[in-house]
């Protein structure tokens, strides 16, 4: 109520603001996709809406979306990764108003996105890995210890995501038989494995865990579920204090399973079911470093090579 005793009428939200609501159900209803998902959709539909300016995201142009992606390029300097994954939003956003009847085209359909070159996915040597596990923070009591011990070594061990990590429930877990159950992308359900230390850390974390109604399997102080971004701080807070140099990020932990399995001589397709990867050559990057690791120990271990290099050696020696 106003001073003048007149109420106030709630503001109508935008054209805008409805053909988002929609789009944000039809993600979640209809092409099931994860919280996660949706909220980094309407993240870059927000950024391209903030670019053209308000009440301009239904009427947006094909050219408009062309100088979007060269703005991002060029002034903003965002990598070619993220363009595209904006540009795959944008493409999305635009083919649901066609459908809903929202608008007649798709702008971004003929949109390229920059090209992107072969990069290979950063990971973590053994070593390092091992260096990772066996850091503490200070000033953390022994429930925060047992609980973030037990969540990189669950990273490390299967190869899940940090919003698959948020996830588990506590009867996803099978301690005896060293498995999780795990909610990937698109609400898509697979088992994953994880070895004796891991499932070592885990029940020394179970013993300690507070009572709580929340199913989920880790919790914070207050017995709540932990978010994805609390597992990327969690990393964060023991990768600072690890000595590791390198830029990672508890993907590389991912990144790291991966490269490790193959080249330990682990099936290809194994690995892609265990990563929950829809097509096997989205894991296929992870045998060009196999092969590089393997070039590497060739190189090592047959001496033929050696053989003549010593003789050149020697020829290049003074009398």
């Amino acid at each position: 109520m106003s001073h003048t005793g007149r109420s106030v009428k709630p503001r109508a939200p935008s054209a805008d603001e409805v053909a988002l609501s929609g789009f944000s159900e039809y993600l979640t209803l209809e092409r099931n996709r994860s919280p996660l998902t949706v909220d980094a959709y309407m993240r870059d539909l927000h950024d391209f809406g903030t670019w053209l300016g308000a009440g301009r995201l239904q009427q947006a142009s094909m050219s408009e979306i062309r100088r979007y992606v060269m703005y991002m390029a060029g002034e903003r300097r965002v990598d070619a990764r993220t363009i595209r994954r904006r540009l795959s939003s944008l493409k999305t956003f635009y083919r649901y108003l066609k459908w809903s009847g929202g608008r007649a085209d798709n702008p971004a359909a003929e949109v390229p996105g920059p090209r992107m070159a072969d990069k290979k996915p950063e990971h973590l040597h053994v070593s390092e890995v091992e260096r990772l596990l066996h850091t503490q923070v200070a000033g953390r009591t022994d429930f925060q210890r047992l609980r973030d011990r037990a969540i990189l070594e669950i990273l490390y061990a299967t190869g899940i995501r940090r919003a698959e990590v948020a996830s588990i429930r506590i009867h996803d877990v099978d301690l005896r038989n060293r498995t999780i159950e795990v909610t990937g992308k698109g609400n898509k359900k697979r088992t994953v494995l994880m070895g004796k230390a891991a499932s070592g850390a885990l029940e020394a974390y179970l013993g300690v865990r507070p009572r709580t109604d929340d199913q989920a399997l880790f919790v914070g102080r207050h017995g709540r579920r932990i978010t994805p971004k609390h597992v990327w701080r969690i990393f964060r807070d023991v990768y600072d204090v690890s000595g590791l140099q390198k830029h990672a990020t508890p993907h590389t932990l991912r990144h790291s399973f991966a490269t490790h399995m193959v080249e330990n001589d682990a099936n290809l397709e194994t690995v892609r079911e265990l990563l929950g990867h829809e097509h096997l050559s989205t894991t296929g990057i992870y045998l060009k470093l196999a092969m590089e690791h393997k070039r590497r120990q060739y190189d090592e271990a047959h001496p033929r090579d050696r053989m003549v290099d010593a003789p050149e050696r020697k020829r290049g020696r003074r009398p």
